[in-house]
């Protein structure tokens, strides 16, 4: 299926005040479904950028939408993601049937979504268990590896903002600052009720959605990290079908007002986002201890490379950060090139 057109002007605004570009998806009125032109490659490769986004989203303090956003799927994601609402029952009605159902199905980008979501829903199954054990086990290696991929996530992206001005250079010190604010918060030590993974499933939804401010660290905060991810592991459907649930209700809410913010003010809010991502370094700084100056599983306090109780291990460590650099430039050059050679929708 295709998506909405990209919010982002392909060349320079004539206003100097906004970002904006027309954007039909923002009418009142529904707009005409589109027609689909995704190809089986171009959805393997949907799918497989989706793996990316959940084995991302499984590490606290690393983004799904970070991945998105350096992949070239943000802008159709939320476009997808802010097409979902009441004006739906509009485009029913005027089809009726199957057709109805149909043009649903196309107006809301709904192959692409599906399988990204098919994705995401494959590395949550499979990347769970080894990702879980190498944060309790090799904590160093794998905080390395996604350090240097934010590290080259926040220089490309920093490449793409065009015009700095005070406004966007201001944009992108709140969102470093709120991304550091939110990474040092104390963590809640509570049993999650139903009701509060509800609230906390439309929380960390929002925080999935934001590059740079990680979902799984947002429930960590929340003290409901450990019951999701004991429930994804012994399919607790009570457990998972509330949580989704509130991710539903979040996720409704909140892409509206992100697809609002990228139709109009696109490189402001790309300089904001970028902050959210260069903030989230301070939680994944591979050299963490405990209260204590120790390693265990509960190390969240940053060292110098020099204080690390097991040493530094600069080639280990460099070597990760310099393959995690290396990843996501591809993944950059792949999104860049599969946004190049599709046709304009």
């Amino acid at each position: 299926m295709t998506a909405s057109q990209s919010p982002r002007p392909d060349t320079p605004s004539s206003s100097a005040k906004t970002d904006a570009a027309p954007l039909s998806a923002l009418s009142s009125k529904p707009s005409a479904p589109v027609a689909n032109t995704d190809n089986p490659k171009q959805l393997a490769a949907v799918y497989i950028k989706g793996m990316a986004m959940g084995a991302a989203d499984i590490v606290p303090g690393v983004s799904g939408g970070t991945i998105a956003l350096i992949a070239g799927i943000y802008e159709r994601l939320i476009n997808a993601l802010g097409s979902i609402g009441p004006s739906l029952w509009q485009v029913f009605r005027q089809h009726g049937g199957i057709k109805g159902l149909l043009a649903v199905w196309r107006q809301v980008d709904a192959t692409f979504l599906l399988f990204l979501l098919l994705g995401i829903a494959t590395s949550f199954a499979t990347l769970a268990g080894l990702i879980k054990h190498l944060l309790d086990n090799q904590p160093l290696l794998i905080w390395s590896f996604f350090f240097g991929l934010v590290v080259a996530t926040v220089v490309i992206l920093l490449s793409e903002i065009k015009r700095w001005n005070a406004t966007r250079a201001g944009l992108f010190i709140i969102g470093i600052v709120t991304a550091v604010v939110i990474s040092n918060l104390p963590l809640l030590a509570t049993t999650p009720s139903l009701p509060y993974l509800f609230f906390a499933g439309a929380i960390a939804i929002c925080a999935m959605i934001l590059p740079g401010i990680s979902g799984s660290f947002i429930l960590l905060l929340m003290g409901a990290y450990d019951t999701v991810l004991e429930a994804v592991h012994t399919l607790n459907l009570t457990i998972i079908f509330t949580l989704m649930a509130g991710m539903a209700t979040g996720l409704l809410i909140f892409t509206r007002v992100l697809k609002w913010l990228l139709a109009r003010y696109y490189q402001g809010t790309l300089a904001l986002l970028t902050g959210f991502i260069a903030g989230s370094l301070v939680k994944v700084w591979p050299w963490k201890v405990d209260a204590l100056g120790t390693l265990n599983s509960e190390a969240v306090n940053n060292v110098a490379p020099w204080h690390y109780p097991a040493g530094a291990q600069w080639l280990t460590t460099l070597g990760l950060m310099l393959l995690g650099a290396i990843l996501v430039s591809a993944l950059s050059w792949w999104g860049n090139r599969t946004k190049r050679v599709q046709p304009n929708k």
